[in-house]
């Protein structure tokens, strides 16, 4: 297929190419078949001889304290070994885990009734003291937890050996989704007791379908079923997890059979597997949404509604979804994901428009467009190009600021809402399949990364969040959008599908929200 951007002719007929938007025209790159890896060793051999899977993902766990991280990389390794409270099925529903059912019972205290007969791999009871004991530890100042879901919640009181009330300062509709994966994981107090904080970082113990083997750091980390799992001995025998940073890692981690699955894959590093033999791509609908943050706080063109209503008509997000995402997306109309609680199919996307974007540029002071920059990690750098290709053909001079992975995360979430610059691109995923996943820091004017004050857009996070009744949620999910979609507080872009690499052993469906549980996961032999 051919189409003409940018007054340049761009054949894309050929799926193994990357297109990347430029100011000034397309960057066409083509990537060559890499070296395969060299060190996949003996062990790597019997795994691929036995019933072991071999997962890959962009990078390593921060640590194996699932109440000291709060990133999906850390995650997607730790629910294997950790149980929830609750999990979200393939259906996107809120299913029972360690608590088989939950209620409020008024309208500041949840109470959850605990499966029987859970042990800790160590043969320790997970019981409501095992709970409480969990959830205290997170709310502990001590522990340094960067999980903020439990925002809300004020103590946990045990009620007998299998029901735990959870008390919160406010009503939160939500809590029971908010256990499902950060806020939900339950840890052994006697054990932690017993070894202390450091140790069972070493040597993780939970209740999950696999236990800890073995962890070499930037190379991987082991695990094994375990057989006295509550719900069952898992399909596998063993779960490894190693960190493949790049397209070329992963493809020759892939070749050599080294890995069976890569997970978190980019759409441009999807763009450059395809086509290698014994390599499958497998795209799912996603719910991580991706969004340009806009500094409405400091002095500049951006304080300007007519100026921000310019930005999301000059970004063509459709062309940036067929042009640089390979189709792996969805145009997000107002930061709510479809397909999660709150969000309006009745509020329609921007127009895309060059003129529209001129014309309200000139009303509001600039005629010859601005400058400015935009700053994003270096992973989204083909995206981040692209983006300041598209602002350019309305006379923004959007200069692209690549920072690395570690450097970006850091100022993202410090306490400087200027520190990523007036513009930076980010991506949020919507695990809980609510829309208050992605609002709760972005907008409120008390939040961390809120860079938008509107008493109107506070009164309507308050009605969503503190709510008992679904459809008065519902309704200010559905004003806070038009709100959004009227201000213009962010460039609102797209949600990514999940994309995965595999070879043709691995038999596994994520849910919407791509966490790596692999418990149900099958290889064939």
């Amino acid at each position: 297929m051919e189409r003409i951007l940018q007054g340049r002719t761009v054949d894309r007929s050929r799926p193994s190419r990357r297109h990347v938007l430029r100011t000034g025209g397309l960057l066409l790159g083509a990537l060559g078949a890499p070296a395969l890896l060299s060190a996949c060793g003996t062990t790597a051999a019997a795994d691929r001889a036995g019933n072991v899977l071999r997962v890959s993902q962009p990078g390593d766990p921060k640590t194996l304290d699932p109440q000291k991280q709060g990133d999906m990389v850390s995650m997607n390794v730790l629910i294997n070994m950790f149980d929830t409270l609750t999990t979200r099925g393939r259906d996107n529903r809120l299913h029972p885990r360690l608590a088989l059912t939950w209620k409020a019972t008024d309208a500041h205290t949840w109470r959850f009734t605990l499966r029987p007969g859970v042990t800790f791999h160590n043969g320790e009871v997970c019981d409501a003291r095992a709970v409480a004991f969990s959830i205290e530890r997170l709310l502990d100042p001590a522990t340094k937890s960067p999980i903020v879901e439990l925002r809300f919640v004020k103590g946990v009181t045990v009620v007998d050996r299998l029901t735990v009330d959870i008390h919160t300062t406010v009503h939160d509709p939500i809590l029971p989704a908010k256990l499902s994966l950060f806020g939900g994981v339950v840890v052994p107090p006697r054990h932690l007791a017993d070894v202390g904080d450091a140790a069972f970082a070493d040597h993780p113990v939970g209740t999950g379908p696999f236990t800890f083997e073995s962890w070499q750091r930037d190379h991987e980390l082991r695990m094994r079923a375990y057989a006295d799992h509550w719900n069952g001995r898992p399909a596998v025998d063993g779960l490894v997890f190693s960190p493949a940073p790049n397209a070329s890692s992963s493809l020759a981690a892939l070749q050599s059979g080294g890995v069976d699955l890569v997970a978190g894959l980019t759409p441009d590093a999807a763009q450059q597997l395809e086509g290698y033999g014994g390599v499958t791509i497998d795209g799912h609908t996603g719910i991580r949404t991706a969004y340009l943050s806009l500094n409405t706080l400091e002095r500049g063109p951006l304080q300007d509604r007519r100026v921000r209503q310019a930005l999301n008509h000059a970004i063509d997000v459709p062309l940036l979804i067929k042009a640089v995402l390979g189709g792996k997306a969805t145009e997000t109309p107002a930061l709510v994901p479809r397909g999660s609680f709150g969000f309006d199919p009745t509020v329609k996307p921007f127009t895309r428009s060059v003129d529209t974007a001129r014309r309200l540029l000139a009303e509001a002071g600039h005629p010859h467009g601005f400058a400015t920059t935009l700053t994003a990690s270096n992973i989204d750098a083909n995206v981040a190009e692209a983006l300041s290709g598209l602002l350019a053909r309305a006379g923004v001079d959007a200069r692209v600021n690549l920072l690395d992975p570690g450097t970006y995360s850091a100022r993202l979430t410090s306490d400087n809402r200027g520190a990523l610059g007036p513009v930076y691109l980010a991506a949020s995923t919507v695990w809980t399949m609510d829309g208050a996943s992605i609002v709760q820091s972005n907008v409120r004017s008390d939040r961390r990364q809120s860079r938008w004050h509107s008493a109107e857009a506070d009164r309507l996070i308050d009605a969503e969040e503190l709510s008992e009744d679904p459809a008065r949620r519902e309704a200010a999910f559905s004003d806070l959008q038009r709100l959004m979609r009227r201000e213009a507080p962010f460039v609102f872009l797209y949600q990514i599908d999940n994309i995965y690499a595999r070879n043709d052993r691995p038999r596994w469906t994520p849910g919407a929200a791509g966490v790596l549980a692999m418990e149900s996961a099958e290889v064939s032999r």
